[in-house]
């Protein structure tokens, strides 16, 4: 099993250009990072690809964008 940071998919986010839904977004991480990938942040463990994209939603780590949201530089902590 694959464990992944949530900087990682945020900063996919921003690489893409994309806005997501939620359900875009869980399928875009599922399909870059693989079905049985785990992911972690700074205060959260073994989320699968739902539970991280409520976790960064919950943070406040997306911004209104276009048909959905997106993230911001500004909005992902740099350590």
């Amino acid at each position: 099993m694959k464990k992944i940071h949530g900087h990682d998919v945020l900063n996919m986010m921003l690489g893409s250009g994309k806005s997501y839904t939620r359900e875009t977004l869980v399928r875009e991480i599922i399909t870059t990072f693989g079905a049985d990938a785990r992911f972690h942040t700074c205060s959260a463990e073994d989320l699968t690809a739902e539970g991280l994209v409520e976790f960064l939603q919950a943070r406040g780590k997306f911004v209104d964008a276009a048909g959905g949201f997106q993230t911001s530089p500004s909005l992902i902590c740099q350590h």
